[in-house]
């Protein structure tokens, strides 16, 4: 857990209140990476869009179901995935890579999601499929997955708290996660609690835009002043966020 860079409440709060796009946006202006890596693709889809955005940091493992597990119980592991939650600063985003291919078996189901939840988890993403959508739904638990499977199989974790590739993303222990309808990103610890302060004022700059569009008087002059007017914010923006935030070493 030493990666973590603990956010405060306060942060938190902004950056559930706005969309992964808007926050994929926002990290964009600090330049710490390239524009096309960071985030999961299209295997990993929201199996519950209406649920608002999720939060947290990452609580990571691998995932077989195809054959019973070397020693021990369906279920190992999961104990200790639950004690790292606790051990957390904030809220926790279980990720599980799948190492089946094609996975066979639901990584999760009602009850580990309602361990998980009551634990201190705000959502799950696996590379995987999962089950009892309905339950899982009732406790508006957001759950990302590759699919769907009725059975849990051999399910077992080889490995705890190790870094995982889902989605194309490789997540360490203590990454910062935030998904929604959208899809599921990663926020760069050196910069998430500006990315929470610069979500509203980029809001607001693509607003101009937005506002003109819906006027129901529109000349492409007028677009295009308006079209102007959000670039000028969004670079100004830009340019204080990089005077006045850390900027990554890679």
């Amino acid at each position: 857990m030493a990666r973590i860079q603990p956010l405060t409440a306060e942060d938190f709060e902004l950056l559930r209140r706005f969309d992964t796009p808007t926050i994929c946006n926002v990290i964009e202006l600090f330049d710490v990476r390239p524009r096309n890596v960071g985030y999961m693709d299209a295997r990993i889809k929201a199996c519950f869009p209406e649920l608002p955005p999720m939060v947290g940091y990452a609580v990571t493992a691998t995932f077989r179901a195809a054959a019973p597990p070397p020693a021990g119980a369906s279920y190992a592991g999961l104990e200790q995935q639950l004690a790292l939650i606790q051990q957390l600063p904030g809220p926790a985003v279980v990720v599980i890579q799948d190492l089946d291919d094609p996975p066979v078996a639901a990584v999760f189901g009602e009850v580990m999601c309602t361990s998980y939840k009551a634990f201190g988890a705000v959502g799950l993403v696996t590379s995987g499929a999962g089950r009892d959508l309905p339950q899982v739904r009732a406790l508006e638990f957001p759950v990302f997955t590759t699919g769907t499977i009725c059975s849990h199989g051999y399910c077992h974790f080889p490995e705890i708290n190790v870094p995982v590739r889902v989605g194309g993303v490789t997540v360490h222990p203590g990454d910062l996660i935030h998904g929604d309808a959208n899809g599921v990103t990663t926020i760069p610890a050196e910069i998430a609690a500006a990315v929470a302060r610069a979500c509203q004022a980029f809001m607001e700059a693509e607003a101009v835009v937005i506002d003109y569009a819906r006027s129901g008087s529109v000349t492409l002059e007028g677009y295009r002043r308006a079209r102007a007017e959000m670039q000028r914010r969004i670079r100004e923006l830009a340019d204080r966020l990089k005077r006045t935030e850390p900027r990554s070493s890679t």
